[in-house]
């Protein structure tokens, strides 16, 4: 099994429980099964997603524009 080697430091306690539940809920969405046999195109979709949501919560909580799923 790949060792991961990011090095990313979540700030957040609890975060990586929160951030794992919303990638699998986006997989599902999607139709991809996570793991190393899928193509990286197809994780990298997951994870774009991940980021494109994490980004309009930020803006919502920011008083930005809000944006619904």
């Amino acid at each position: 099994m790949a060792r991961s080697n990011n090095s990313n430091q979540l700030l957040v306690p609890g975060a990586q429980q929160a951030l794992e539940q919303m990638k699998y809920e986006i997989a599902q969405e999607f139709g991809v099964k996570l793991g190393a046999d899928t193509t990286s195109r197809a994780n990298g979709s997951v994870g774009g997603e991940i980021t494109k949501r994490l980004v309009a919560m930020a803006q919502q909580q920011l008083g930005g524009t809000q944006q619904t799923f």
